[in-house]
């Protein structure tokens, strides 16, 4: 009998359910037209008069947002390609805190930008030359755009600079309010070298009610609970940290005991007791004036704790237990009983205060290498205070980009407009076919001054053509006014409007880099997804037959 020789082609090649798609019009233009989709969800949310987003995730959690990082982390992105400029994005936010609209939108755009020029006839390899050529050159006019600066990076009046525009953006309204509280909090940790100031030394604490103006700075980390025993506050305390419960500890394997009679049920319960006491006991003779449960505290020990005037908090959350240990220098234990000397903590104050209706306990120290602000914010709903923690979020991470490269952009979407000049100008100098992917990449500039008019309703067109008239002028800071009647643009540098000059250039980047793998990409391959095949669900499962 003769072999069958299978038909040549890819589909033959490989197990059935694989899903190929090639060339420009089925890989490139879709991996576009998904990445497009993906900006418009989040350019609506760009700027001060972002439009927020209402995502309800798998969990059924509602968010009601415009901060992009929160809306493409719930919504759960497969397309690939559109998860690229998600990986990006999500870089930026780990970087830099910042920015992540802008990698989103910027990236997008200049997608957009490229399928003019692949429907033009030009290959995605000499788009990509000319892209990378393009970034280069940007990064150079980056450099000379730096209107102020922030120096010395321990003054408020330096940092405002940097943090009303960020918090305007989330925020606007509260922006003045925030930015004291933020930059309060942050010259509270900030070290004597201002470089080596850390995100991690600001917390924040969420106390449903009240309103946004009673959002406060509080020295020290905040608990939002009450201390468990009688024992409410300590001074110059050792502190021991404990990850397991404070109780009578249980046996790994099941053991049965038989009692025959009541004396023996009460010499029982007696040494259980002894035994607990004995290593509360211990702990107190170790000079423990405060311990801290990261899970459960029995009634039994709480008693003993009470009774040797140990101060007992429990802290649920393993990240707060983390930071606390870095705080007073502690060591966690896994087991009840007294600590090494090494092992103990230290604290100058910990004690009981109260917050709007709620007791809380806060831990504060006074030496420079372990102080730690806590911001409590305050709302009227869950929601309210979400939002208002991530614009703080964003101005504390723009705190930690400015103390290590203070230089400052005109903001407004001036900086944008600047770069699409310059750059356009350069286009029409160079020879050659990068000509037309550099021009294609300052026209994509343009969508963040555009949507910022947007956004505001003004005439965007009307709005882009000012900037031009203005930047060709000389006046290199004027920037879109969101506020005005008649389309109008201003001087961004005395509204003190600004953008973070590496914040910026780490956003280009990464949008540039998201947008040439995209565009490299010519053929897509998809396996079938794991798993067998969906049983049916029988709807009417319960009506009787």
């Amino acid at each position: 009998m003769a072999m069958k020789i299978p038909k040549i082609g890819l589909p033959q090649m490989l197990k059935d359910g694989y899903k190929h798609m090639q060339g420009l019009e089925e890989a490139v233009y879709r991996n576009i037209g998904a990445t497009k989709e993906l900006s418009q969800i989040t350019r609506t949310s760009l700027g001060p008069n972002g439009r927020n987003k209402m995502v309800i995730n798998h969990l059924e959690k509602l968010f009601v947002t415009s901060d992009a990082a929160t809306i493409i982390r719930e919504l759960e992105v497969i397309h690939p390609a559109a998860k690229l400029l998600v990986m990006a994005s999500q870089q930026q936010e780990a970087e830099m805190g910042d920015a992540t609209n802008f990698v989103i939108v910027f990236a997008g755009e200049l997608l957009q930008q490229a399928e003019h020029l692949l429907r033009m006839g030009l290959h995605p390899s000499e788009i990509i030359d000319g892209l990378d050529f393009a970034v280069k050159k940007c990064f150079e006019i980056l450099q000379t755009l730096s209107v102020e600066n922030v120096e010395p990076a321990n003054k408020k009046s330096e940092l405002e600079k940097a943090v009303l525009p960020v918090l305007a953006s989330k925020q606007h309204g509260y922006e003045e309010l925030l930015a004291n509280v933020v930059i309060q909090a942050a010259l509270e940790v900030m070290p004597k070298n201002p470089s080596q100031f850390s995100v991690d030394s600001i917390r924040v604490v969420k106390i449903l009610g009240g309103s946004i103006h009673d959002t406060t700075v509080v020295k020290g980390m905040v608990f939002g609970r009450e201390a468990e025993g009688v024992v409410t506050n300590a001074t110059k305390a050792k502190v021991a940290v404990y990850t397991c419960p404070i109780d009578v500890s249980l046996t790994e394997t099941k053991g049965t005991v038989l009692i025959k009679n009541a004396q023996e049920m009460l010499n029982f319960s007696k040494d259980e007791e002894k035994r607990l006491e004995d290593s509360i006991k211990q702990i107190a003779d170790a000079g423990v004036k405060v311990a801290v449960s990261g899970s459960g505290v029995g009634e039994l020990a709480l008693h003993f704790m009470n009774r040797y005037n140990i101060m007992v908090v429990k802290v649920l959350s393993k990240f707060d237990l983390r930071r606390l240990c870095r705080v007073i220098n502690a060591t966690p234990l896994t087991r009840l009983g007294a600590p090494m000397p090494e092992e103990l903590g230290f604290c100058d104050i910990v004690e009981s205060v109260e917050i709007g209706s709620d007791r809380c306990i806060v831990f504060r120290q006074e030496q420079e290498n372990t102080k730690t602000a806590t911001i409590v914010i305050r709302g009227g709903t869950s929601n309210t205070i979400d939002d208002l923690e991530r614009a703080i979020d964003d101005g504390v991470n723009c705190i930690k980009a400015v103390v290590k490269d203070g230089r400052l952009l005109p903001g407004a979407g001036a900086t944008e407009i600047e770069l699409a000049r310059q750059l356009a100008a350069f286009g029409e100098r160079t020879p050659g076919i990068n000509q037309y992917a550099i021009k294609k990449f300052a026209e994509a500039f343009e969508v963040i001054p555009r949507t910022l008019a947007d956004n505001a309703g003004l005439d965007s067109t009307e709005v882009i053509s000012k900037l031009y008239a203005a930047h060709q002028a000389g006046q290199t800071n004027v920037g879109v006014n969101i506020e005005s009647d008649d389309n109008g643009v201003f001087d961004t540098k005395e509204h003190r409007i600004f953008d973070s000059l590496p914040v910026k250039q780490m956003a280009i980047k990464l949008a540039t880099h998201a947008a040439v793998t995209v565009l490299s990409v010519d053929h897509i391959i998809m396996s079938k997804p794991a798993g067998g095949p969906k049983v049916k669900e029988n709807k009417n499962w319960d009506d009787d037959e």
